[in-house]
């Protein structure tokens, strides 16, 4: 018995050791499709001079990346997304409803870690366009208009691996979002998102 359970032990052990160990390599492509929350910074500034306090709500929706490998390590990432639709209070009313697109281009370095589990950092540049505003409550009627935004995206997440071309994603960046408010043409002052964006998604590469 015990010279049975030694012998499939050691089957086993010669399997694992023969089955194919996941690595990244230069040229290839990983492509993503995930989930992620968008979660601004829970103090998004004052307008007005200081009258209106702006709170902009969290949302969640399909994401999308594409990840071209400059070595086996080093890749270019590409992050879009479906729109993010926020709710916009001012001192504690919702006063409008606001869409997003942010997309995200970063450089990205993938540790060599163990064979199951691959870490990763990076860092890029985010373009956040707003549109699709509609003007709720005290300001409806009113036209509210929020400049388009450039800033610094940081990234870091773990890749678990499934077999040699899939795995499932989690991850988290944070994003340098900040946009001039313009009131029926008269600008107001600025409303800081910096968001913290995390989730998960399932990732092939070919």
């Amino acid at each position: 018995m015990k010279s049975s359970l030694l012998r499939n032990a050691i089957v086993a052990a010669l399997v694992l050791a023969a089955a194919p160990a996941f690595a990244y390599e230069k040229g290839d492509w990983a492509v993503g499709v995930g989930v992620h929350q968008v979660n601004p910074t829970s103090n998004n500034g004052t307008l007005a001079g200081g009258a209106l306090s702006t709170d902009v709500g969290s949302k969640v929706n399909l994401t999308f990346t594409g990840e071209y490998f400059l070595t086996d390590n080093w890749g270019f990432e590409v992050l879009a997304s479906l729109p993010f639709e926020h709710d916009v209070k001012l001192n504690g009313v919702e006063m409008a409803t606001v869409k997003h697109l942010p997309p995200t281009f970063s450089i990205q370095y993938h540790f060599n870690g163990g064979e199951k589990v691959k870490p990763f950092v990076g860092l890029g540049v985010n373009y956040t366009m707003f549109f699709g505003i509609k003007e709720k409550g005290p300001l409806a009627g009113n036209n509210l208009d929020l400049d388009s935004s450039w800033g610094l995206a940081a990234h870091a997440g773990l890749d678990f691996v499934i077999n040699e071309n899939q795995y499932v994603r989690v991850d988290v960046r944070k994003i340098d979002i900040d946009s001039n408010v313009k009131l029926n043409g008269a600008d107001i002052g600025t409303v800081n998102i910096d968001p913290i964006v995390y989730g998960a998604a399932y990732v092939w590469t070919f």
